[in-house]
């Protein structure tokens, strides 16, 4: 057994010891895991310092979750788009290949608490279905391997399944999308690395939410896959009491630039029910953008967006820094707020078209 497997078998989970950790009802605890597994890492509960703090909120269970009226179960209508039951496909040229139930930690506002930590949604059984219908589909050219988190499987099973996607001659682009690294950085070893690397071009996206998270311990991590050459991505969820703070946020993508990943996106928290006590105002997402765009590279400022309700995809939100547009000009607000004017490119007139010349008949017989 691994040194991460045997972390792993540490985690919190039972509604006991969950409750008795963090001082919480135990009845409670056990209502709310009726609804949505808890478990959280050994590694990520040490990285919890107070009640009510960035780690806490984001995986201690909170009675809020039990509060119905607001959120559903599948907000991105993800079901909709699943021709089989291991693949979303909603874009024209990628999908999504879900291949693991499980994950190191369950976070609260998981956006597929519908099927994480369940089996029988997100089966082994169903990994040759997803390929088939990968192999089926020319217009495929990126896939996206996703859970739970795949990087839960062993190296054995991780490499069978992305070996099988490679070996599809439509597909360019393998991405792996995973919160490992942030909640369970044992797991990320050389000989993963080294496994990974045999398969490029293949990206990573991690998933990180509050700068306290990069740690020595994840830095390393995230160092064994850059120096594999895998081009990393991160992608934040805005969640109200974690990081909507501008400083906070601003901090965060910094961090992870030096830790030589990329901010990606920053998500707007779903509408998924359970959730509500976690999720922002929009325009808290715009104030934090504003306060990265020109106070920080732009290498640290990611993609603001709503991944829309009811199926629509991920749609970008972006402060108005066009004040007025016109045929002369375009009015511009900067990041300190100062207007500036950039001048249009002058169009050329139409010519008019000139008259058709008078028809020639040859008097030749």
């Amino acid at each position: 057994m691994d040194d991460w497997q045997r972390s792993l078998r540490g985690a919190l989970r039972k509604p006991e010891e969950i409750a008795r950790k963090f001082g919480l009802d135990v009845e409670e605890v056990r209502r709310i895991a009726k609804t949505f597994k808890i478990q959280i890492t050994p590694y990520y509960a040490g990285l919890i310092k107070e009640r009510g703090d960035a780690m806490w909120r984001q995986m201690v269970p909170d009675p809020a979750e039990l509060r119905t009226g607001s959120g559903v179960a599948d907000p991105l209508e993800e079901d909709h788009d699943s021709p089989v039951p291991s693949i979303v496909h909603r874009y024209p040229d990628r999908c999504l290949f879900l291949v693991s139930h499980s994950c190191a930690s369950y976070c609260r506002f998981c956006t597929r608490k519908r099927k994480v930590g369940d089996p029988s949604k997100i089966h082994p059984r169903y990994i040759e279905d997803g390929l088939a219908y990968i192999r089926a589909h020319g217009e495929i050219r990126d896939v996206i391997v996703s859970g739970g988190d795949p990087l839960m499987l062993s190296d054995r099973r991780l490499e069978a399944v992305i070996k099988g996607v490679r070996a599809v001659p439509h597909v360019e682009i393998i991405r792996v999308g995973t919160r490992v690294p942030c909640v369970l950085p044992q797991r990320v070893t050389e000989k993963l690395a080294a496994m990974l690397k045999k398969y490029h071009p293949l990206y990573v996206n991690v998933h990180f939410n509050h700068p306290d998270e990069l740690t020595p311990e994840a830095t390393r991590a995230l160092g064994l896959l850059a120096d594999a050459g895998i081009p990393l991505g991160n992608q934040t969820v805005l969640l109200k009491g974690v990081n909507d703070d501008p400083l906070v946020m601003r901090r965060l993508m910094q961090r992870l630039l030096a830790a030589r990943v990329r901010p990606y996106y920053i998500y707007q928290a779903d509408y998924v029910s359970g959730t509500e006590h976690l999720r922002t105002t929009v325009e808290k997402g715009l104030e934090i953008m504003e306060a990265l765009r020109g106070w920080t590279s732009g290498l640290a400022v990611p993609y603001y967006c709503i991944d829309a309700p009811g199926g629509g995809g991920k749609i970008p939100v972006l402060p108005k820094y066009i004040q007025s547009i016109t045929d002369e000009r375009v009015v511009l607000r900067n990041y300190a707020g100062e207007l500036f004017v950039y001048p249009q490119v002058k169009a050329k007139p139409k010519r008019k078209p000139r008259p058709a010349a008078a028809p020639c008949y040859s008097l030749e017989a």
